[in-house]
């Protein structure tokens, strides 16, 4: 396993539901998306992660039947005992395996929620969960503030599994934030911090820094911003890829890996050259002395996740 290999993870999020957010994804995907053949997929892209190196997977209660399928490979591969699995509880798919549905998941951080959720994950994945983590964590939810939900999650913690959250929106910093701030008994209790960082949306970089100084993983999600940091995306970012004599996609991932604080690199490809192309990024180096025109693509986070919400299912 190379070193820059080891620091990538395999997240399911648009390759176990028929529909999502990325850009490209409909074209490579085509319009056969019934259960058994994005089973099969999925488990075609662990196999080709697993060859290549990557050592963590990302799933989500919310991801269609990705903890399902993930489960059904590593079922089907016992001897397979080093990859480390992250979960997350706090939204339900509701999508019923359609691309038509008028809503496709929904947000719920109750206590109930998690009850419910984490039991279902534990049937699937058992003791092969390492992480869970809070689905979309804010402020304005107030699950950083529910003193039951966190001694929910301190009981995982104190069963050896890593709790966390993941942060979406303008405002991830002060979510990272906070949650760094809580404790139960004495102890942290989110130790694993999953946020979408990007060269289009780089805003939480400090506060994901001053979270691995204080001892938690840092997670990074959506490096290629759903599709806009890839061959064919945002104009301006490809132009510089071309510039540097690599495809954009490959880019983003060295951007994103170039963060010291960064323990994983998500990657969400749907077939096995896009995750081979992504892979590569990680051989590829930031030309030095480029980091002003790299600064020059972020855009205001409001205006970038104005625009994200924005993005049709298809």
């Amino acid at each position: 396993m190379s070193a820059p290999a080891s620091r990538l993870g395999l997240g399911l999020a648009a390759v176990a539901r028929p529909a999502y957010i990325t850009s490209g994804r409909a074209e490579r995907l085509g319009d056969t998306r019934d259960v058994e053949t994005l089973r099969a997929r999925t488990h075609e892209l662990l196999d080709a992660a697993y060859a290549a190196g990557l050592r963590y997977v990302d799933v989500a209660r919310s991801y269609g039947r990705a903890e399902e399928f993930l489960a059904g490979w590593l079922a089907a591969h016992p001897e397979i005992d080093d990859v480390e699995i992250g979960s997350k509880w706090g939204y339900r798919y509701v999508g019923g395996w359609r691309m038509d549905a008028d809503r496709h998941e929904t947000k719920d951080h109750s206590l109930d929620a998690f009850t419910e959720q984490y039991a279902l994950t534990g049937e699937l994945l058992g003791d092969r969960l390492g992480i869970y983590h809070v689905h979309s964590a804010t402020l304005d939810t107030g699950v950083l503030d529910d003193a039951r939900v966190h001694r929910a999650l301190a009981h995982l913690r104190d069963r050896g599994i890593r709790v966390g959250i993941s942060t979406s929106g303008p405002a991830q910093a002060d979510a990272v934030r906070r949650a760094l701030e809580i404790e139960v008994d004495g102890e942290p209790l989110f130790t694993s911090i999953q946020s979408t960082w990007n060269l289009l949306e780089p805003s939480v970089g400090p506060a994901l820094a001053e979270a691995a100084d204080a001892g938690a993983r840092v997670i990074l999600k959506e490096v290629f911003a759903n599709g806009r940091l890839a061959p064919g995306g945002d104009a301006a970012a490809v132009a510089l890829a071309d510039r540097f004599g690599v495809p954009a996609d490959r880019l983003a991932v060295a951007a994103a890996l170039a963060n010291p604080w960064a323990w994983r690199v998500l990657l969400g490809p749907v077939d096995t050259a896009q995750l081979a192309s992504n892979v590569a990024g990680a051989e590829w180096t930031v030309p030095a002395g480029s980091t002003d025109e790299l600064d020059a693509l972020a855009e205001p986070a409001r205006q970038y996740w104005s625009a994200r919400s924005a993005r049709p299912w298809s």
